[in-house]
């Protein structure tokens, strides 16, 4: 079974897109995933499936859809490719909580930086189904718009790099 993390967009702790973490661990039980596990209440949830891909994709986003109303968008990654990510950064020597990797549903397209309004100094950079920005005087004060961010879901390094660590001890054990 492959080991599968998922990240959703549009999910929170408070205002819209509320989704407490014991309910997208039961949605997931239910379509039949194992060891689900989720992780900080921003939409990550680790479990293994025997599926490609793209159906698993597409089963929770269309469960969540109806749990929610709404289908919020699900970016599925393995182990993998959440290690290349966290090592292939272009911005090593950013603090981990400044720097925000949005995980996106498809590669970005080659003009996605086109059109960028970086007030405080903030940087991009698209690496295929991600794009890296670092945000200098952090991501809650940044005025940045970047409209190639909008489909996908952000994570701080911190949380991208503890995702990955989880995904190896369940490929592990």
């Amino acid at each position: 079974m492959t080991v599968y993390v998922a990240l959703l967009r549009a999910i929170n702790v408070g205002g819209t897109g509320k989704l407490p973490m014991a309910t997208l661990k039961a949605a997931c039980e239910e379509l039949g995933f194992s060891d689900v596990k989720t992780y900080i209440q921003s939409g990550n949830v680790l479990f293994r499936a025997d599926a490609a891909e793209a159906e698993v994709e597409q089963k929770l986003d269309d469960a969540l859809g109806r749990l929610l109303g709404k289908k919020p968008g699900v970016m599925l990654r393995s182990r993998k490719e959440l290690e290349a990510v966290v090592a292939n950064t272009p911005f090593a020597d950013a603090k981990p909580n400044y720097l925000l990797v949005t995980f996106l549903p498809r590669s970005a397209p080659k003009d996605a930086l086109n059109g960028m309004v970086a007030p405080d100094g903030e940087e991009a950079v698209v690496a295929g189904r991600e794009i890296y920005v670092h945000f200098p005087i952090g991501s809650g004060k940044s005025k940045l718009k970047l409209p190639a961010l909008k489909p996908g879901t952000a994570r701080n390094m911190n949380t991208v790099r503890k995702l990955a660590e989880m995904a190896a001890d369940m490929e592990a054990g």
